[in-house]
């Protein structure tokens, strides 16, 4: 391992793959701060660019932006009560607090500490365990395949936030985009309506910046969205912690990246179940709860910590079983395909370089962002200034301009504004949009092991079922959708009562009168 890290930093030390990880985490920091954006859609404009790069450097890049945006997405929340991704939005209950408080410049310098110490630990995690993984992996067939990436489309659907039934009926919608093109098998069209754009089916980059990008800007403009203008001063002596806050860091902060490497390392998790899970468990051993939501100091560095290491985790199924956790790991996927390269099993012996080359420049991007957030906090605050009506019109034409460029074909372009105006309505009807590209990224290699299983099996359906490896996926899948629609019926069994406990109160009060 020591051996396969030292050519790992030798190629992640190269003058190209240094800049272009400078350049991922400077991105992912400044898309992190400012509201709204967030990673998903920096990385879906940026894909283009990475089709004229090597892929090492060009996935150093994409993951930059990724793991930069989890640092980054606290600073709004701590000082706008915004926070500048999702995953932020438990930071909002103690960091903002804080900041009323005074103690602003102290919450962001723990949360850099804090995810920066998260990472490191969950980089450990990816080093040890995702060769292992691999390694049992290799006696998968197509029949393991399957129910890995079934079980993955199953756990991006129900747990994530919102209803499951959507989250479902998103993931269907997905598989059903991944349907028009050319079959893998018989190498005649289907469902292209004579359009010759569509031979090769949707282009990823095209629904991915539809999706998370156009989607993300109209929904702001519609919702009339815009952050308030900051006027408090960061100093570095403000961003001092004191020994109490000291004392309040450590276990909430290994506590933080232990949870968040294991909810990471979980496909259909991701880093918002992560920072919930971390804080209710800090909630949960705290001798005084009530300090909670007040500023306290533990509130903060255990989301944090886990945000940042799911992250990092997230990326052991995606090389090592080839299973996207999220939407953004999906991308990632799309790009190393895009290359030719598939990861699975068989990457790490395949792509040495390419595998401990990516592990070392976490090693160096989590090093350069904590060198970048600390000092330069004051920095990320002032860019909150940044006027919207500028910064929207120059990510759209961005976006039309990446669409292009990948085939120079209008078409595209004009599949990215449709999956936009898609987008914007699933935002205002609140169906979730990240099921939509996991379906649609994993669709084709669904159907194509679902295809071989058979062939293998001579059409026999119980070859997912004899094999123990695929019936034990199968079988946790099939427990998460019971588990899903129990909880469903549940939740609306609950509001049925609140709601009758609510009507024979207010009858009640009228009967009294």
């Amino acid at each position: 391992m020591l051996s396969n890290l030292a050519n790992g930093f030798s190629a992640a030390l190269s003058l190209q793959a240094l800049m272009f990880c400078f350049i991922g985490v400077s991105v992912g920091t400044f898309v992190g701060v400012l509201p709204g954006i967030g990673a998903l859609a920096a990385i879906s404009m940026l894909l283009p660019l990475t089709y004229y790069l090597d892929p090492m450097v060009g996935l150093i890049m994409l993951a930059g932006i990724f793991y930069g945006a989890q640092y980054g997405s606290s600073t709004a929340a701590i000082l706008l009560n915004i926070p500048g991704t999702a995953t932020a939005a438990v930071t909002c209950l103690d960091g903002y607090p804080m900041a009323k408080n005074g103690r602003a410049g102290v919450a962001l310098f723990m949360t850099s500490i804090a995810s920066f110490a998260g990472g490191i630990f969950a980089i450990c995690m990816l080093m040890f365990f995702t060769p292992a993984l691999a390694s049992l992996a290799l006696s998968f067939n197509s029949a393991e395949y399957f129910s890995a990436m079934f079980l993955g489309l199953i756990a991006a659907s129900t747990l994530s936030v919102g209803s499951p039934l959507k989250g479902m009926a998103m993931v269907v919608l997905g598989l059903a985009l991944a349907i028009p093109g050319t079959d893998i098998n018989s190498g005649l069209m289907r469902f292209t309506y004579g359009h010759y754009e569509m031979a090769e089916g949707f282009q990823l980059v095209a629904i991915a910046m539809g999706l998370f990008g156009i989607s993300e800007i109209l929904t702001m403009l519609v919702r009339r969205e815009t952050p308030r203008v900051l006027a408090r001063d960061i100093t570095f002596r403000s961003m001092l912690p004191t020994r109490d806050d000291w004392s309040r860091f450590s276990w909430p902060a290994a506590r933080g990246a232990v949870i968040g490497s294991i909810v990471g390392a979980l496909p259909g998790s991701g880093p918002s179940m992560a920072t919930f899970v971390s804080y209710a468990v800090e909630r949960r051993v705290a001798k005084d709860p009530s300090r909670f939501g007040k500023g306290a100091v533990e509130g903060i560095v255990a989301p944090e910590s886990a945000n940042n290491a799911s992250v990092q985790a997230a990326f052991i199924p995606t090389l090592s079983l080839g299973v996207p956790g999220d939407a953004v790991m999906a991308i990632l996927l799309g790009a190393l395909m895009i290359h030719g390269i598939i990861p699975g099993p068989e990457f790490i012996q395949q792509q040495p370089t390419l595998f401990w080359g990516l592990v070392a420049s976490f090693w160096i991007g989590n090093v350069v962002l904590l060198i970048l957030n600390v000092p330069l906090i004051g920095l990320w605050v002032r860019l909150l200034t940044v006027p919207y009506r500028v910064l929207y019109p120059t990510m759209l034409f961005l976006i039309c301009i990446g669409v292009y460029s990948v085939r120079s074909n209008g078409f595209d372009v004009g599949v990215a504004l449709a999956f936009g105006l898609l987008g914007m309505l699933m935002n205002l009807l609140r169906y979730p949009t990240a099921p939509v590209l996991l379906g649609f990224i994993l669709g084709p290699l669904i159907e194509e092991h679902f295809k071989r299983a058979l062939l293998v099996s001579r059409g026999d359906m119980m070859i997912f079922i004899d094999r123990p490896i695929s019936a034990g996926l199968l079988g946790v899948a099939g427990l998460l959708l019971l588990l899903s629609i129990w909880q469903t019926m549940h939740t609306r069994r609950k509001a049925r009562r609140e709601a009758a406990a609510g009507e024979t109160a207010a009858t009640q009060e009228l009967l009294d009168e």
